[in-house]
Protein backbone atom coordinates (compact mmCIF):
# COMPACT_ATOMS: atom_id res chain seq x y z
CA UNK A 1 0.00 0.00 0.00
CA UNK A 2 1.29 3.44 -0.95
CA UNK A 3 1.49 6.03 1.81
CA UNK A 4 1.25 9.61 0.64
CA UNK A 5 0.77 12.92 2.44
CA UNK A 6 0.63 15.80 0.03
CA UNK A 7 -1.04 18.94 1.30
CA UNK A 8 -2.02 21.69 -1.13
CA UNK A 9 -3.31 25.19 -0.47
CA UNK A 10 -5.41 26.10 -3.51
CA UNK A 11 -7.07 29.42 -4.31
CA UNK A 12 -9.32 30.38 -7.21
CA UNK A 13 -11.60 33.28 -8.05
CA UNK A 14 -14.92 33.96 -9.67
CA UNK A 15 -14.83 34.92 -13.34
CA UNK A 16 -13.46 38.48 -13.64
CA UNK A 17 -13.19 38.47 -9.84
CA UNK A 18 -16.82 39.48 -9.55
CA UNK A 19 -17.89 39.72 -5.85
CA UNK A 20 -20.65 37.10 -6.25
CA UNK A 21 -19.94 34.96 -3.19
CA UNK A 22 -22.21 36.50 -0.59
CA UNK A 23 -21.98 35.21 2.95
CA UNK A 24 -25.18 33.18 2.48
CA UNK A 25 -23.96 31.71 -0.82
CA UNK A 26 -20.54 30.86 0.66
CA UNK A 27 -22.21 28.95 3.51
CA UNK A 28 -24.28 26.87 1.06
CA UNK A 29 -21.43 26.45 -1.40
CA UNK A 30 -18.84 25.30 1.12
CA UNK A 31 -21.25 22.77 2.62
CA UNK A 32 -22.03 21.46 -0.86
CA UNK A 33 -18.36 21.29 -1.87
CA UNK A 34 -17.51 19.32 1.27
CA UNK A 35 -20.35 16.85 0.66
CA UNK A 36 -19.61 16.47 -3.03
CA UNK A 37 -15.87 16.03 -2.63
CA UNK A 38 -16.36 13.28 -0.06
CA UNK A 39 -18.28 11.29 -2.68
CA UNK A 40 -15.32 11.73 -5.05
CA UNK A 41 -12.73 10.68 -2.46
CA UNK A 42 -11.30 14.22 -2.31
CA UNK A 43 -10.32 15.30 1.19
CA UNK A 44 -10.77 19.00 1.97
CA UNK A 45 -9.33 19.76 5.38
CA UNK A 46 -10.37 23.40 5.41
CA UNK A 47 -12.36 25.67 3.10
CA UNK A 48 -13.28 29.33 3.29
CA UNK A 49 -13.22 32.41 1.13
CA UNK A 50 -14.52 35.84 0.55
CA UNK A 51 -16.63 37.75 -1.98
CA UNK A 52 -14.70 36.71 -5.08
CA UNK A 53 -12.49 33.78 -4.19
CA UNK A 54 -12.08 30.49 -2.32
CA UNK A 55 -9.22 28.94 -0.34
CA UNK A 56 -9.02 25.16 0.13
CA UNK A 57 -6.55 23.07 2.09
CA UNK A 58 -6.60 19.72 0.28
CA UNK A 59 -4.89 16.42 1.02
CA UNK A 60 -4.16 14.59 -2.23
CA UNK A 61 -4.48 10.82 -2.58
CA UNK A 62 -1.77 8.91 -4.49
CA UNK A 63 -3.91 8.76 -7.64
CA UNK A 64 -4.99 12.43 -7.66
CA UNK A 65 -3.48 15.40 -9.44
CA UNK A 66 -3.93 19.02 -8.37
CA UNK A 67 -5.36 19.95 -11.77
CA UNK A 68 -7.97 17.17 -11.76
CA UNK A 69 -9.08 17.79 -8.16
CA UNK A 70 -9.51 21.53 -8.73
CA UNK A 71 -11.26 20.92 -12.05
CA UNK A 72 -13.75 18.60 -10.32
CA UNK A 73 -14.40 21.04 -7.47
CA UNK A 74 -14.77 24.10 -9.69
CA UNK A 75 -16.85 22.38 -12.36
CA UNK A 76 -19.31 20.74 -10.02
CA UNK A 77 -19.63 23.78 -7.74
CA UNK A 78 -20.44 26.15 -10.60
CA UNK A 79 -22.99 23.59 -11.86
CA UNK A 80 -24.51 23.50 -8.33
CA UNK A 81 -24.78 27.31 -8.18
CA UNK A 82 -26.33 27.56 -11.64
CA UNK A 83 -28.70 24.58 -11.24
CA UNK A 84 -30.04 26.02 -7.98
CA UNK A 85 -30.09 29.61 -9.29
CA UNK A 86 -28.01 30.81 -6.34
CA UNK A 87 -26.48 33.63 -8.37
CA UNK A 88 -27.93 36.16 -10.81
CA UNK A 89 -27.01 35.11 -14.33
CA UNK A 90 -24.56 32.38 -15.26
CA UNK A 91 -21.96 31.71 -12.56
CA UNK A 92 -18.40 30.83 -13.62
CA UNK A 93 -14.97 30.48 -12.02
CA UNK A 94 -11.82 31.89 -13.60
CA UNK A 95 -9.85 29.22 -15.41
CA UNK A 96 -6.61 29.79 -13.55
CA UNK A 97 -5.87 28.98 -9.94
CA UNK A 98 -3.05 29.21 -7.42
CA UNK A 99 -1.75 26.10 -5.65
CA UNK A 100 1.25 25.51 -3.41
CA UNK A 101 2.39 22.59 -1.30
CA UNK A 102 2.11 22.90 2.46
CA UNK A 103 4.50 21.33 4.94
CA UNK A 104 3.06 19.37 7.88
CA UNK A 105 4.66 21.92 10.20
CA UNK A 106 2.68 24.77 8.58
CA UNK A 107 -0.77 23.14 8.46
CA UNK A 108 -2.15 24.96 11.49
CA UNK A 109 -0.99 28.37 10.27
CA UNK A 110 -2.56 27.72 6.83
CA UNK A 111 -5.80 26.61 8.51
CA UNK A 112 -5.83 29.83 10.56
CA UNK A 113 -5.12 31.91 7.47
CA UNK A 114 -8.01 30.26 5.59
CA UNK A 115 -10.34 30.49 8.60
CA UNK A 116 -9.80 34.24 8.99
CA UNK A 117 -10.61 35.37 5.45
CA UNK A 118 -13.23 37.96 6.46
CA UNK A 119 -10.85 39.61 8.92
CA UNK A 120 -7.96 39.35 6.48
CA UNK A 121 -9.93 40.99 3.66
CA UNK A 122 -11.11 43.85 5.82
CA UNK A 123 -7.48 45.02 5.59
CA UNK A 124 -6.37 43.73 2.19
CA UNK A 125 -8.07 43.22 -1.17
CA UNK A 126 -7.94 39.94 -3.05
CA UNK A 127 -5.83 41.65 -5.72
CA UNK A 128 -3.28 42.61 -3.06
CA UNK A 129 -3.34 39.07 -1.65
CA UNK A 130 -2.92 37.64 -5.16
CA UNK A 131 0.07 39.89 -5.88
CA UNK A 132 1.66 38.87 -2.56
CA UNK A 133 1.28 35.17 -3.42
CA UNK A 134 2.88 35.78 -6.82
CA UNK A 135 5.82 37.48 -5.14
CA UNK A 136 6.24 35.17 -2.11
CA UNK A 137 6.09 31.98 -4.16
CA UNK A 138 8.06 33.52 -7.06
CA UNK A 139 5.44 32.70 -9.68
CA UNK A 140 6.65 35.73 -11.61
CA UNK A 141 10.02 34.07 -12.31
CA UNK A 142 10.37 32.17 -15.54
CA UNK A 143 10.68 28.42 -15.20
CA UNK A 144 13.98 27.02 -16.35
Amino acid sequence: MSMVKIWVHAVWATKNREPLLTKKLRYQLFAHIRENTLSKNIYIDFINGYDEHIHCLISLNPDQSIAKVIQLIKGESSFFINRNKLSNGNFEWQEEYFAVSVSESKLNSVREYIKNQEIHHSKKTFSQEHDEFISIYEFDRERR
